[in-house]
């Protein structure tokens, strides 16, 4: 897993027991997890399609950074599904894990389901790719 982006809980971010909103946390990971995928299949004409098991595991509070991990879990023709796992990155205790969030790639002009190319092999190769021209060690 790949963790590839950072949050600062705020004020603004709480609920009424002074800990992240648990909408706010979903709002993030399917931003969050859009970005991924987009970046994976190189299109921005994706729609969430699916968001599956979500489970809060411990609360973020005031203060804390949040890391979003994402790993991907499978491909389709038209698809790509994601793990997107939160954690405090002082503590690295889990905050909440989203599974089996399915992205779909569309046409542009027609707004239907669209082929993307891709397969889960080309793209952990792509992602080797990018950490070497990154200078960065293999991920999980």
């Amino acid at each position: 897993m790949r963790f590839l982006s950072r949050r600062l809980v705020m004020p603004n971010d709480l609920n009424y027991a002074n800990s992240l909103f648990g909408g706010r946390a979903l709002e993030w990971i399917d931003e969050e997890a859009a970005i991924y995928a987009i970046c994976q299949l190189e299109t921005n004409c994706l729609v969430t399609k699916h968001i599956g098991e979500i489970s809060f595991q411990a609360p973020a509070m005031q203060g804390d950074i949040v890391e979003f991990g994402l790993k991907t879990k499978a491909v389709g023709r038209s698809s790509i599904t994601v793990t997107c796992l939160v954690r405090n990155k002082a503590t690295k205790t889990t905050i909440c894990l989203a599974d089996d969030i399915v992205f779909v790639a569309l046409d542009p002009k027609t707004r239907q389901p669209m082929p993307h190319g891709k397969d889960l092999e080309s793209l952990e190769l792509q992602t080797l790719s990018e950490i070497r021209s990154l200078n960065m060690e293999k991920p999980d």
